[in-house]
């Protein structure tokens, strides 16, 4: 039997990764078909980089990835957890899963100013799927990928090694 994991490349969730901590914008709004498999990737990163990964659900609300237990107090509700994300001074990528309209005026305007943040401090949100509606109001503040590779795989030189 082969997990959803084993069955999607494991490179894929670093790339994927990557390609949000290069995005210039502080807000990344990414288009998934299979959500589970590449949090997977995201959790696997995670530990194996000690990273600090983050994932905001409504049901949970926001904990580590790198350390599934560790809850982060009073982010159940999302204008909290974006208000943790907005103040934190430290590195931190956080996604955020399960978005739902309408979001409040507060709300909309903290998913702003993160999208505004300073460049000194590398810190991305990351809207999984986010609701069309949300997208459209967000506009050129946030920056737009896909899941799947959009361009032709190309070798790059890294730590004197040919890497895909």
């Amino acid at each position: 039997m082969m997990s959803a994991m084993a069955s999607a490349s494991p490179q894929a969730g670093t790339e994927i990764f990557e390609r949000v901590l290069a995005a210039p914008s502080g807000l990344v709004l990414l288009d998934c078909k299979n959500v589970h498999a590449l949090i997977d990737q995201f959790r696997a990163l995670a530990r194996h980089t000690g990273q600090a990964v983050y994932l905001w659900q409504p049901d949970t609300g926001l904990g580590s990835l790198r350390d599934a237990h560790v809850r982060v107090p009073d982010c159940q509700r999302l204008g909290n957890a974006l208000r943790y994300m907005r103040q934190s001074m430290h590195f931190g990528v956080y996604f955020l899963i399960g978005l739902e309209l309408p979001l409040s005026a507060m709300d909309a305007t903290l998913l702003r100013q993160l999208a505004r943040a300073p460049k000194e401090h590398l810190r991305r949100v990351v809207l999984i799927d986010a609701p069309a509606a949300l997208v459209e109001h967000l506009g050129d503040l946030a920056v737009h990928l896909g899941s799947e590779d959009s361009q032709p795989r190309r070798l790059r030189l890294r730590d004197g090694r040919w890497l895909v």
